[in-house]
């Protein structure tokens, strides 16, 4: 038998050692005004000595609060699934809370039964959205009728500023269509990702806006539908190479289409960028890897879900979380690589 293993402290240990009650162990833990100084100084002399971390379970117990928060997404980017996941796990590291991810369909009429079962069920403290469920009003409003907490990432504001963090599609947009415009490219197209995704909408009415601005208006035959992915993205790309007048520059609402793109119109001769400037979205690792390179808008995931976590935890009662309740906005920005750069 190994006598060197130390073994893990428990609250009955320190409120042994510190001669009081478990229950002024947990209000020290908890921030609590009703010990007095000389005590609370004395429970974490003891705290410190033994190397106590409390268990969340144990927290919960202690605050009425469970320390978990979850995450609802329906979106098929592992990519991006991943770069958000480690900006709220970093924040609830800081703070000592867990996450639960919950994967949902947006569009299935159970939504606001499955989300208000799953938080009852994982007693969670929270939730945080991500788009397209994030767009739901009904849900917020159910979410706000039974007293839960959330905070929701879109690409526009559709709440209050503190249940809100927000990336500004329609302004990044303007990086877009300067890029083609500033390299002399007229024939601007779109391939647009689904209608019922409030960023779809917000990226494309955000070129049309940006590249009638410069006076170079998006014509209607040059905006194609497309489904986010790469099979769309060579299903648009042969819809705009079919046309009379081919486009010769083209943003797609994500990097799996205009990966498509690129493949097809190489497939069938079109040379990227000299005859063909393409944009995509999400700066997915696959895009600095490609033949040539893609240029893409770079939106801070990690960053955004960061703030959202930190938001909510805030909202949940956290006092030791600083996080402003103003207007919190994200811009996501061009990398200009290869499938733009002509010289």
């Amino acid at each position: 038998m190994n006598n060197d293993v130390k073994s893990v402290a428990t609250i009955n240990d320190v409120a042994r050692l510190a001669g009081v009650s478990k229950r002024t162990v947990s209000r020290v833990l908890n921030n609590s005004t009703k010990v007095n100084e000389a005590t609370r100084q004395r429970i974490l002399a003891v705290i410190e000595s033994l190397d106590y971390a409390p268990s969340t379970q144990a927290r919960g117990l202690a605050s009425s609060r469970s320390y978990l928060l979850g995450l609802l997404f329906d979106d098929p980017n592992a990519v991006v699934i991943h770069s958000v996941q480690k900006g709220a796990l970093k924040a609830c590291a800081k703070y000592g809370y867990e996450m639960v991810v919950k994967p949902i369909d947006f569009r299935a009429e159970t939504l606001i039964d499955e989300v208000l079962k799953f938080v009852r069920r994982s007693k969670l403290d929270g939730v945080i959205m991500l788009p397209p469920i994030s767009n739901n009003d009904a849900l917020a409003q159910a979410l706000r009728d039974k007293d839960i907490s959330y905070v929701r990432v879109g690409a526009k504001a559709v709440d209050e500023p503190a249940r809100m963090v927000v990336s500004q599609d329609r302004i990044a947009m303007r990086q877009v269509a300067a890029a083609f415009v500033e390299a002399g490219r007229k024939e601007v197209a779109i391939v647009v990702g689904p209608r019922d995704r409030g960023a779809s909408i917000e990226r494309l009415e955000g070129l049309q806006t940006a590249l009638e601005d410069l006076g170079s208006p998006l014509q209607e035959h040059y905006i194609v539908q497309g489904d986010f992915t790469y099979e769309s993205g060579l299903q648009c790309a042969d819809e705009l190479l079919d046309l009379k007048n081919p486009p010769n520059a083209v943003f797609a609402s994500n990097d799996q289409m205009a990966i498509g793109i690129i493949h097809r119109a190489q497939d069938r001769g079109v040379r990227i960028p000299e005859d063909l400037m393409v944009i995509g979205y999400d700066d997915d690792p696959m895009s600095a890897r490609l033949r040539p390179s893609l240029s893409t808008l770079s939106r801070p995931n990690e960053a955004m879900a960061e703030a959202a976590a930190m938001r909510l935890m805030k909202d949940v009662g956290d006092a030791e979380v600083q996080a402003s309740s103003e207007p919190l906005v994200f811009v996501p920005q061009l990398i200009q690589r290869d499938s733009t750069r002509t010289h």
